[in-house]
């Protein structure tokens, strides 16, 4: 009987039931360089996969473009609101999906239409975010007996401030700001970090959007989010809006180099406000801006621990991210844990 775990003591043995530990060697998990490929009982199943894979099931868990597949030969699984903010960013995805039998998709709380996947006990969680912010609501985790984890935010150094006091921080900020007649530029991804913030500050007074954000907003309220209206910053440019100080404006997330960002500097006087969960690393983007706050759609270190445990999971295959360190940590926790490294291969339950 093959065991998936050393067992210290022959007490140990005698007190599990071995057909729980059997591996399954019709199940195999690698990392490519197209992305990551389930082989389960001859069917092969594609997790983000940078092309979309003939006489296969290829899963796009969401819209961010390093997950959108290239090419259309392939059936997709995703949710209707990944294809249309796809097709917004110029990426059409073909033979397009919403619902497969054994095929299950959990909410990932990651941005809007972001999905794990749960297959054959086998569980996938994309890009995942546990924790409930504006419109988002905290990912589900479902039971499963394989974990495929990101871990962006995979070291104890992470561990994000609770919503509510992020909330209470800014608005304090954007108050004082406001009675110094300072201009804000609130920055955050275009697709997702946006959206959170323009409905978690909303309620400020005159509030504009870069024309990227305002696309993006539109078609989430197409998509039905209710997010504010609002001028994009050419029209309020061209109108002289911004020229009666103070106001908000929604941004994508950019360098204090950006032109954009020098010239709302230097003609307005704008103060950047910059949301990302490296805020308190020693990653040099996450301190471009003159504020900076901690505010990511991924999970924290602690988030992260506490959904491998949710999960039940008896083998975790940890990506992205800090994939060495919060491997070493779980094995620490007594986790049978590894990173899934390209051109690995395992074989498993």
């Amino acid at each position: 009987v093959l065991f998936r775990s050393v067992l210290s003591t022959r007490d140990q043995c005698r007190n599990l039931n071995p057909i729980q530990y059997l591996p399954d060697l019709s199940l195999s998990i690698k990392m490519t360089k197209t992305g990551i490929v389930c082989n389960i009982s001859g069917r092969t199943v594609n997790l983000d996969p940078k092309h979309a894979v003939p006489n296969c099931i290829n899963f796009v868990s969401h819209a961010h473009s390093d997950h959108l597949p290239n090419g259309d030969s392939g059936l997709v699984l995703a949710t209707r609101e990944t294809k249309e903010i796809a097709t917004l960013r110029g990426h059409k995805i073909q033979n397009h999906v919403e619902h497969l039998e054994e095929f299950r998709l959990y909410d990932s709380g990651h941005i809007l239409g972001a999905r794990g996947l749960l297959f054959d006990d086998v569980f996938y969680t994309g890009d995942i975010c546990t924790r409930d912010r504006g419109f988002l609501k905290g990912a589900t985790i479902p039971k499963c007996q394989t974990l495929i984890t990101e871990c962006t935010f995979g070291k104890p150094e992470f561990v994000f401030p609770k919503i509510d006091d992020t909330i209470k921080r800014v608005n304090e900020l954007i108050s004082d700001l406001y009675h110094k007649g300072k201009p804000i530029l609130l920055m955050g991804y275009q697709l997702g970090k946006a959206q959170t913030i323009s409905n978690l500050f909303g309620h400020w007074e005159p509030m504009y959007y870069h024309d990227s954000v305002k696309q993006m907003n539109e078609l989430h309220n197409k998509l039905g989010i209710p997010l504010k209206e609002a001028v994009g910053h050419t029209e309020a440019q061209t109108k002289g809006l911004l020229d009666k100080k103070p106001w908000v404006m929604v941004c994508p997330l950019m360098s204090e180099n950006n032109p954009f960002v020098k010239q709302m500097k230097s003609k307005y006087d704008a103060i950047t406000v910059g949301f990302t969960g490296w805020a308190k690393s020693n990653v040099s983007f996450g301190r471009k801006s003159d504020y900076s706050i901690p505010l990511s759609d991924h999970c924290d270190y602690v988030e992260l621990l506490d959904l491998v445990k949710k999960s039940g999971a008896q083998k975790i295959y940890t990506i992205h991210g800090f994939v060495e360190e919060f491997a070493q940590d779980l094995t620490k926790l007594g986790y049978d844990a590894q990173p899934l490294r390209e051109n690995s291969l395992d074989e498993f339950l």
